[in-house]
């Protein structure tokens, strides 16, 4: 089972083909669930790598289950989830 922390608040989200789908913007408090920014702005970028962001109401929710790897700057996903 696949744990979230807050250091990867501000890492990217791609899929399998390497296409970036978002931004982390925050993690929950138990690593279950990791909120995302799809197509943020640079400016959201910068915030969000300096860990200052937060998950607000557009954010899309992505469950640590579905996250197959993760480096020091991206959490990848499958396509077909």
């Amino acid at each position: 089972m696949t744990l979230l922390s807050l250091q990867d608040q501000g890492k990217i989200l791609t899929n399998e083909h390497a296409e970036e789908i978002g931004i982390v913007t925050d993690v929950d408090p138990d690593g279950q669930i990791a909120y995302v920014e799809p197509e943020p702005g640079v400016t959201d970028a910068i915030v969000q790598g300096l860990g200052f962001g937060e998950a607000d109401e557009d954010d899309i929710k992505i469950s640590a289950d579905t996250v197959e790897t993760i480096t020091g700057s991206e959490l990848r996903v499958p396509t077909d989830r």
